[in-house]
């Protein structure tokens, strides 16, 4: 990339930042505030509107990874709207969540991006392995999505390991993770008749078949 392209991209940046005056809603970001979920910046802009703002700009990987390296909700969020899918690999999605610290970008992301990934699978369960709590976020979340659109693991054994980190979390003592669990573990057992069987029987050897 020449130094006209970067200063290109530079300048797209500002202008995006300085349109965020007009989406901003004082009142959404409080709210968010009161409920913890605290960015350095956040003007409280709906989704919709970034979406239609997204939509007045060409996905572009240099432009979303200028605009996910800053600390404002709305530039991680647009990030996830703009970065090119066939160039978005997975050791860069796995960095991306790593320096995930709200559930909402983490789901936000999920949605627009990892979701859509080929290596979609492989990255949730890399991050269900892991122990800290936004990576099981993003794990089931993902996971979540694959199984409402029918995706079933491949392996057998990629499947008994979701289940088991899922009965492992059910039994932890974090809400946030202990609901996005069960989202996935919902969504794969309304998959056929074989998911809703193998989801009862895990859930029956920890006393919790009653919740399905």
């Amino acid at each position: 990339m020449n130094d006209t392209d970067i200063q290109t991209i530079q300048n797209t940046v500002r202008e995006i930042k300085q349109s965020f005056r007009l989406l901003m809603n004082g009142v959404t970001a409080q709210s968010m505030r009161d409920k913890g979920l605290d960015y350095h910046i956040n003007w409280g802009a709906s989704l919709p509107h970034l979406r239609d703002m997204a939509a007045e700009y060409t996905p572009n990987y240099t432009l979303a990874q200028k605009l996910w390296k800053e600390n404002i909700r709305e530039c991680k969020i647009l990030a996830t709207m703009l970065m090119p899918k066939d160039q978005f690999h997975m050791d860069h999605a796995m960095l991306w969540a790593e320096e995930t610290h709200t559930q909402e970008i983490a789901e936000i992301a999920v949605m627009n991006l990892y979701q859509h990934m080929p290596y979609a699978e492989e990255m949730a369960l890399l991050l269900l392995s892991k122990p800290d709590n936004m990576a099981q976020i993003h794990g089931f979340s993902i996971m979540s999505r694959l199984f409402a659109n029918g995706k079933i693991p491949d392996n057998p054994r990629d499947t008994n390991e979701f289940l088991d980190q899922a009965l492992a979390a059910l039994s932890s003592n974090n809400i946030p993770v202990k609901h996005c669990a069960w989202n996935a573990i919902s969504h794969f057992a309304e998959i056929d008749q074989s998911c809703h069987s193998a989801t009862k029987n895990a859930l029956k050897s920890v006393k919790m078949d009653d919740w399905l």
